[in-house]
């Protein structure tokens, strides 16, 4: 029997990548992302996931029904294959965020060995934001702009005194590592940022959502729509669509087969346990479970039963 001979394969490229790579987007007033290199395109999803039952078919438009597909259904493994190192130039109080997603390999520019970046973000009188009144850890409308041109003048006055201090220190001779302690979490870093495909539409899916931080929404959406997209369009296309999606709890599921059924008891008892109804069944307090849901149900044209 005659041995079968690895076919000699051809390193996949993305020209519509190749194109962007080292073309800087920016983001902010100071900031920026670039794609730096890439390994792998949508073929090497699609080798990835073919490797277990041979080649199989390779129609184009096949190709994209499996993509879609593997997406869909969370068979995510053949997206780890694809990777991209991206050049980032990010506030650092966004930075804290970014650098909490693990799954990336990370080299981050050193205010040990050289001196701080000068750049610092600076907020327009229109971008100051009020508290969120129901999301404790977010923002909600904007300031009046007279408040805020009062805020943005104190911020560029802290923000040249911070600057005056750092550079004073080290013209006394005080080490780089000392003498940036002080200086605000609105001071430029840069990184390259490497991470596969899989653990970057992770990324993706948490800081594009409407909950995240507006700054770090900013980057994530240029990453997205810039260079993932032109990297790979099929998986960014069916990322889009199921981002798009809506997720619902059982709870939700029950709630909304009570209402295509037209009953009343097990909503009005699911909702009184929950703590979102009193035993009348009518709303209680801002919950903000329910407001979920309910800002669900009003997507696809549906009245939560407790809405009068």
């Amino acid at each position: 029997m005659e041995k079968q001979v690895a076919e000699k394969l051809v390193r996949a490229n993305s020209p519509a990548l190749d194109e962007i790579l080292g073309v800087p987007f920016k983001v902010l007033d100071q900031g920026h992302v670039r794609a730096i290199d890439y390994m792998g395109d949508e073929s090497t999803i699609v080798q990835a996931a073919r490797v277990s039952y041979g080649k199989g078919t390779k129609k184009s438009s096949e190709d994209k029904n499996l993509i879609k597909y593997l997406l869909r259904h969370k068979h995510t493994t053949p997206f780890e294959m694809p990777t991209i190192m991206l050049h980032v130039r990010v506030p650092m109080d966004c930075w804290r965020q970014w650098i909490r997603h693990r799954t990336a390999s990370v080299n981050e520019y050193s205010t040990r060995y050289s001196e701080a970046i000068d750049d610092k973000q600076e907020t327009a009188p229109n971008e100051w934001r009020y508290q969120s009144d129901n999301n404790k850890q977010g923002s909600g409308s904007y300031l009046t702009e007279s408040n805020g041109s009062l805020l943005s003048a104190q911020e560029t006055m802290f923000h040249k005194a911070a600057t005056d201090l750092y550079r004073g220190r080290l013209e006394r001779g005080v080490a780089r590592e000392q003498a940036r302690k002080d200086l605000p979490l609105s001071t430029y870093t840069e990184a390259y940022w490497k991470m596969d495909l899989h653990n970057l539409l992770h990324f993706l899916m948490l800081r594009m959502d409407s909950h995240a931080q507006l700054e770090i929404r900013k980057y994530a959406t240029v990453i997205g729509e810039e260079i993932v997209a032109q990297w790979v369009p099929t998986v960014w296309e069916a990322f889009e669509d199921f981002r798009g999606g809506m997720n619902l709890t059982n709870t939700e599921v029950i709630i909304l087969q009570c209402i295509a059924e037209g009953g009343s008891i097990i909503w009005k008892s699911i909702g009184t346990e929950q703590g979102w109804l009193d035993e009348n069944g009518e709303a209680t307090k801002k919950n903000r479970f329910r407001s979920e849901m309910e800002v669900k149900f009003e997507n696809i044209g549906i009245k939560a039963p407790w809405i009068i």
